[in-house]
């Protein structure tokens, strides 16, 4: 059932992509899965333009969404029922990680943005890039020229090329993110190596756990 809500999800936001954005100037690829040293990432829905490249994760839920932005796990609230699921902008970012990789491109020219396409209402403060309406407008408001158009001709080219020959499946991706996440080496959220720390303080104080080397910038962990 989450599976096909969702795919009726990006369906929905395809739509509206393709709806509000003129293909003159932006260049729309959906449902991309991509290779890397990690494992696999899926990518809903893909932008590119001479403004910068935009990742969109699709989220399809209802209900009341509480988050913030550090936090592993997000609520969604509906019919009194709660419900967890990951913090989306923790998969944005090892994407747009993964993203940058593949296509030899500075991580600045990168943009991410969460989008929820179903009924719901946030009731906690969150970052200006996740939305429940106005895909297209929040793409448009970036008007500064970071890509040439050979850049944009490059990737795109590069894109398709993947697209023809790569033989990967929403299903080798499910394996490879059980994979990742039962790794005790690989950091399943940004890809980097994991490494052993000890705790210094709190009651967890002498403790010995595996941290992301990325950290700050990472603040993945797993208990040993």
């Amino acid at each position: 059932m989450n599976l096909f809500r969702g795919w009726i999800g990006e369906k929905k936001a395809a739509f509206y992509l393709w709806l509000s954005l003129s293909g003159k100037s932006y260049h729309i690829f959906n449902n991309i899965i991509l290779p890397s040293r990690s494992g696999t990432t899926q990518i809903d829905h893909l932008i590119i333009s001479v403004f910068g490249i935009f990742i969109v994760e699709t989220k399809n839920k209802k209900g009341w969404i509480f988050g913030y932005k550090n936090q592993p796990n997000w609520t969604q609230v509906i019919y009194g029922e709660k419900y967890s699921f990951q913090n989306p902008l923790r998969q944005a970012f090892r994407q747009k990680k993964i993203l940058s990789e593949f296509l030899n491109l500075d991580e600045s020219k990168i943009y991410t943005v969460i989008y929820f396409v179903g009924s719901c209402v946030f009731k906690t403060p969150l970052p200006e890039n996740v939305i429940n309406k106005g895909i297209g407008s929040l793409i448009k408001r970036f008007r500064s020229q970071v890509l040439s158009t050979e850049d944009v001709n490059r990737i795109i080219k590069l894109l398709r090329k993947h697209l023809s020959e790569s033989s990967l499946s929403n299903r080798d991706h499910i394996k490879s993110l059980r994979k990742r996440h039962s790794s005790n080496t690989l950091c399943p959220r940004c890809g980097s190596n994991l490494i052993e720390r000890m705790a210094k303080s709190g009651y967890k104080a002498g403790t010995k756990f595996l941290g992301c080397e990325n950290y700050p910038q990472c603040k993945f962990t797993k208990d040993l």
